[in-house]
């Protein structure tokens, strides 16, 4: 039976990586009538869409990227458009570049726009891997002159909101607010990892040991305590830590983060097979959320934000987040509560589900930890 769920972990953990969901990072800066740009966009996305690994050994060199410059700019440029209050702003590639971001490498595509007049309105229509991954997200800042100082605005393309318009006369916070909540509830719906986590603590809430022995709760108010100190104590770390790395107060390298994140899910889901921590498990929420909200802060921290635009960033990211955190709590009590008085809560959803749990956070700990993939 263990091999059979460490089987399931891995062809489920695969499959979970077989295509992420992305991002792309785009940043104009308007300068009268010409705007500068700069796009990355994430290899293993370009590779999933017009293949980069000629000698298919699963690896993209530097050799067979810049092979593909032109693919690559042909293929991005032809899914952005730029126009000034109503004009098109024809745009020329400057320079190929490739960065490294926290998730890996990336292409980079500096450009110049062109525009006839100087903008009032700029509108932006980004269709870059739509028709291909729904869950692809565009991230972008914006930078132009004002009376004082630059003003930065930041936006964010979806299948949804795929054409964005700017008044450079204004600035709406309020809409910016908006589109970073939307993100933060985006990250946490795609982050399998902080999702497993966060079902693993709750798995035993509406149960209770006894003599070595799962049983339900008599009460919906005691599971409904235990629910809320493991959420407050979550939500609490990973908000500490979030602001601190995206404010670059704490920076540790990316390897270790997602391995430790990794490892707290195995950790997590062993303890309700071998209990250590019961009603304490709070205090496992609160010392592993501090490493979960230095992984929500790369989402951020690759957007290069600075000055208010940062603090207008984080704010509403962390609201995100924790609404996206309370939406999961609001589907998986009731459930949770309705099925805790049954045989197949305590031996299949608890036992099984918390050791698949485990399997998936062991897979994720080696690949992560040691840079291999367990499966191609």
């Amino acid at each position: 039976m263990l091999r059979l769920i460490l089987w399931a972990a891995l062809l489920f953990s695969n499959a979970v990586y077989a295509h992420k969901p992305s991002d792309s990072y785009l940043t104009l800066d308007i300068q009268k009538t010409t705007i500068a740009g700069q796009w990355d966009i994430a290899v293993r996305d370009l590779e999933y869409a017009i293949g980069l690994d000629e000698n298919g050994d699963g690896e993209i060199s530097w050799g067979e990227l810049r092979a593909h410059h032109a693919d690559v700019a042909a293929y991005a440029l032809a899914r952005l458009r730029l126009y000034a209050d109503g004009e098109v702003c024809p745009i020329r590639i400057k320079q190929h570049l490739v960065d490294n971001h926290s998730d890996g490498a990336y292409a980079v595509i500096r450009f110049v726009a062109d525009c006839a007049n100087e903008p009032y309105v700029l509108a932006i229509n980004y269709n870059l891997f739509f028709d291909i991954d729904p869950q692809h997200r565009g991230l972008m800042r914006l930078t132009y002159p004002d009376k004082s100082a630059p003003v930065t605005q930041s936006v964010i393309f979806s299948p949804g909101q795929s054409t964005q318009k700017f008044n450079l006369n204004s600035t709406d916070l309020l809409r910016q607010f908006f589109d970073y909540a939307e993100m933060g509830i985006w990250h946490i719906s795609i982050g399998l990892d902080h999702i497993l986590f966060l079902l693993a603590l709750l798995l035993p809430s509406v149960l209770r040991r006894e003599e070595a022995q799962w049983q339900a709760v008599t009460q919906l108010r005691t599971a409904l305590w235990d629910v809320f100190k493991i959420v407050t104590a979550f939500t609490l770390a990973h908000s500490i830590t979030l602001s601190l790395a995206t404010l670059q107060v704490i920076s540790l390298p990316t390897r270790w983060v997602e391995s430790a994140i990794a490892f707290s899910i195995v950790l997590a889901a062993l303890n309700n097979i071998y209990p250590v921590f019961q009603r304490q498990r709070w205090i496992v929420a609160f010392i592993f959320g501090l490493i979960h909200g230095m992984g929500f802060a790369s989402a951020l921290l690759d957007l290069g934000l600075a000055g208010n635009s940062l603090w207008l960033a984080l704010v509403a990211f962390n609201v995100g987040v924790e609404t996206g955190q309370l939406a999961i709590v609001a589907v998986f009590v009731p459930l949770a509560y309705g099925l805790c008085r049954s045989v197949f809560y305590r031996r299949l959803v608890l036992a099984m589900g918390s050791l698949l749990i485990a399997a998936m956070g062991f897979v994720w700990f080696l690949e992560r930890s040691f840079d291999m993939k367990l499966f191609v």
